[in-house]
């Protein structure tokens, strides 16, 4: 099983609005062997929040041995037809090295109703849409007759560089377990404790055996907050300002990595204990901070695991 750590951004971390802020820290991701960068995805955002597809594609250009990747996009505001053309191009171009990680999106009527998509079909498109991706990719003349979609001898090309270009789906819950385990090649987790992981990861291996499938053990990922202090306590006290934090449930902190490099690289390997293998890292710090985060990631932490 190897291990892969990346980084991810979700909205905009650093501070103004700067191009200049981003591009720094795509190069010094790519010098420092960063295995992959991820972008979230929000179409409607008050806050700076770069479209991932553009974004990844200016990435592909700027890099060549960083993969790249979604976390996670939001499959039932696009269309499939237009997203699978857009998706093999980028994957064509870049030489394979897209990674992609879906689900249903935001629980946001403001941005559904934008997207002229009611929040009941999120599940049904979501799935209608993964179908659509792989028929796409991998053959001619698709035809596809389903609730939300029709297709009628349909063809893209170019094809994507990978022969099967991994779908990974992302969810703590229960329809999000069953959905991996039927349709998905991977799961990526955000903001989970450890033993959630362990037990989630034992429930969708048992839901694909009832489907007749099975997931690779090395396609289980996990999402979380970074930040390097002199303890972790400090690292709590600047990251809670930046955190993602969409749990009310438990405390951020348990479910993220936080304190000095032993502090965070033990956080990592018990989410490798629990089953995962994975990781996308989002730094969670003052803007100022956010380069040094990283450099530190690279040099400190990352070294000990590949």
């Amino acid at each position: 099983m190897g291990i892969g750590i990346g980084i991810g951004f979700t909205g905009w971390p650093f501070g103004e609005p700067d191009p200049e802020a981003f591009w720094s820290a795509v190069d010094l991701a790519e010098d420092l062997a960063i295995d992959s960068l991820w972008l979230s995805d929000r179409v409607v955002s008050e806050t700076l929040s770069l479209e991932p597809v553009v974004a990844l594609s200016c990435v592909a250009a700027r890099t060549r041995k960083m993969k790249f990747g979604t976390s996670v996009m939001a499959l039932p505001l696009r269309n499939p037809t237009v997203l699978a053309k857009e998706l093999a191009t980028l994957d064509f171009l870049s030489g394979g090295r897209l990674l992609l990680a879906v689900g249903l999106g935001r629980d946001d009527d403001t941005e559904l109703q934008a997207c002229g998509i009611h929040r009941s079909e999120r599940a049904g498109r979501t799935e209608e849409m993964v179908h659509l991706l792989r028929a796409l990719w991998s053959g001619n003349g698709v035809s596809f007759k389903g609730k939300y979609y029709r297709l009628e001898d349909v063809s893209i090309k170019p094809k994507p560089a990978q022969a099967d270009p991994p779908i990974w789906v992302g969810g703590r819950s229960g329809p999000a377990f069953r959905r991996t385990a039927r349709l998905a090649d991977g799961w990526l987790a955000s903001q989970m404790l450890p033993a959630e992981v362990e037990t989630a990861i034992a429930r969708i291996r048992k839901h694909a055996a009832d489907y007749g499938r099975r997931i690779d053990d090395d396609h289980f990922g996990v999402l979380f907050n970074y930040c390097f202090a002199k303890d972790s306590e400090e690292a709590a006290r600047l990251a809670r300002p930046y955190a993602l934090r969409n749990r009310t449930d438990v405390d951020f902190a348990e479910t993220s990595a936080l304190g000095t490099p032993q502090d965070i690289a033990d956080a990592i390997q018990r989410f490798i204990d629990a089953g995962a293998s994975k990781f996308v890292a989002r730094p969670a710090c003052p803007p100022e901070a956010v380069h040094e985060q990283l450099r530190r990631l690279g040099t400190e932490v990352i070294p000990r695991f590949v």
